[in-house]
């Protein structure tokens, strides 16, 4: 029954159409059905033509490389025509067995792989974000470019890939150390199948099925002062240090400051944790990194005070995680430094997680990228710095006018600077060793003068009684301070004489 209500209801509308409305919904419904089938056509027809595009363009390259082979075996290469298992990687057998090959001869190798022919539109496709994010002239800057690697270990290779995964022309990969199992828990390219084999070579491999149209050089070699003309020939339009001994680094990064060549350093990531910290900055304003400190003082020995971009950790070394243990037989035998590879390298290590070197590798990449297309970066200062400096500075003269009534000083605000931060470790002398919330600095001994080797930093509070005691009065630093104190000054001065000793 309510069937047949329906159907009469709907029955008045149907017949309630004039002719010309019936001919105008015709008209319509013909016209959108004709406009979806033409659509559909040319989306068709599109597809189609762009996959023959691509079909020809394959078959081209395969008809060329097949060529080759053919010139190759009527030249007298009588070889067994091998067959590509494409379930595996294509470099898992020639690539391996050509890394070992060249692990097994002269320790030191170099072989460039120049770019292949791609298609452009391939190319382009795999760069579009990239081009969307730096623009059409920022991008034409980064596929001219020409980048040098020097250490591919765990923030080298992250450094090297993403720089040939972001369109570079060239790289050079520069590294004498081969992949080891322990080296995998942080190595960007390696494998299993590589172990033994360079790291340079792993790397090259990697490169050349992700991005072909990249020229590749690499160099199975030990940075050098003495090579570093030739490691870095060919105008390179920047520098990625990832080295991780400081002789080879500060020798590296004095290299490219006198040449003016571009240099990008990564400082210490072993054993860290907190990728919170992790800061691009100035080499000149870093700290909380041992060894940033360490290439800070050769490098201010050597007049280089800033403009070295780094990569480093603000966080704290951790107390509980020390160097990797050697075997106490070892300790025995003597000699422990002849156990090195290398003579001058290290023995030990520092634990490294995984991916903190990653990260470290893909800021120095970020950085490079930003530079090399002329793209604005403002890496967060460090605060109050440049503030703190003068304070010292202006608190020094004042109590020197005290005692000899001249405040002039023989030392400037950055040598204060470097006296507070890297002799001293901006830690007061006196225990606990805290770091001073209101420091100064002053003499250690009255008679001395105004000296690096004599003065010291304490809290305020401390350098009042030191003055009053000691400077205004008749006492020795070791009566008022203690032994351990004293001793402890000693050191200090003793380990910046020994670091001045590097000067050239």
């Amino acid at each position: 029954m309510s069937s047949t209500s329906s159907s009469s209801s709907l029955l008045p509308f149907s017949l309630s159409l004039t002719p010309t409305q019936t001919k105008l919904l015709l008209t319509a419904t013909t016209t959108a059905a004709l406009t979806t089938i033409s659509i559909l056509t040319t989306q068709h027809f599109n597809r189609r033509h762009k996959r023959n595009n691509l079909r020809d363009d394959v078959e081209g390259r395969l008809k060329r490389a097949g060529a080759g082979a053919a010139g190759q075996q009527d030249e007298g290469e009588d070889e067994e025509e091998e067959m590509i298992d494409f379930t595996r990687p294509l470099h898992s057998h020639a690539s391996t067995a050509r890394s070992h090959a060249a692990a097994s001869s002269a320790p030191t190798t170099s072989s460039s792989r120049p770019k292949k022919p791609t298609s452009p539109v391939i190319i382009r496709e795999s760069l579009a974000r990239n081009y969307v994010f730096f623009g059409e002239q920022g991008m034409s800057k980064i596929r001219q470019a020409f980048v040098v690697i020097i250490g591919l270990g765990g923030v080298g290779s992250a450094a090297a890939t993403m720089l040939v995964r972001s369109g570079v022309k060239k790289v050079r990969l520069v590294d004498f150390d081969q992949v080891s199992l322990s080296s995998l828990n942080r190595h960007s390219t390696a494998t299993l199948s590589q172990v033994g084999t360079p790291k340079v070579h792993s790397c090259a491999d990697y490169f050349a099925s992700v991005a072909p149209w990249v020229e590749v050089d690499a160099r199975v070699e030990l940075f050098s002062k003495e090579d570093a003309e030739r490691l870095l020939e060919g105008k390179p339009d920047f520098v990625v240090d990832a080295i991780d001994n400081i002789d080879s680094k500060v020798d590296l990064l004095l290299y490219c400051h006198r040449n003016n060549i571009p240099v990008f350093s990564s400082l210490g990531a072993a054993a860290k944790s907190d990728p919170s910290r992790i800061q691009v900055s100035d080499i000149s304003t870093t700290f909380e990194d041992p060894l940033a400190r360490s290439v800070r003082r050769r490098l201010k020995l050597e007049g280089v005070l800033s403009g070295i971009p780094v990569v480093y950790s603000t966080e704290k070394p951790r107390a509980d995680i020390g160097l990797l243990p050697l075997p106490e037989d070892e300790f025995l035998k003597g000699q422990v430094d002849e156990l090195s590879a290398i003579a001058n390298f290290r023995v030990r290590i520092l634990p490294v997680l995984g991916p903190l070197p990653a990260m470290f590798g893909n800021a120095a990449a970020t950085y490079v990228l930003q530079q090399l297309a002329g793209f604005p970066m403002e890496p967060l200062p460090v605060k109050n710095r440049h503030k703190m400096a003068a304070s010292l500075h202006r608190q020094l003269s004042v109590l020197e006018f005290k005692l000899t009534g001249s405040n002039k000083l023989p030392l400037t605000e950055e040598d204060v600077l470097y006296l507070f931060e890297e002799i001293h470790r901006a830690r007061s002398v006196a225990p606990p060793l805290a770091v001073p919330s209101r420091p100064c600095l002053v003499r250690w001994r009255k008679e001395e003068g105004v000296r690096w080797d004599n003065l010291v930093v304490m809290e305020r509070e401390e350098g009042a009684r030191h003055e009053q005691l000691v400077l205004l009065g008749t006492s020795d630093p070791e009566e008022v301070w203690g032994p351990e104190v004293t001793a402890l000054v000693r050191k200090r001065t003793e380990e910046e004489r020994r670091v001045r000793a590097y000067r050239i």
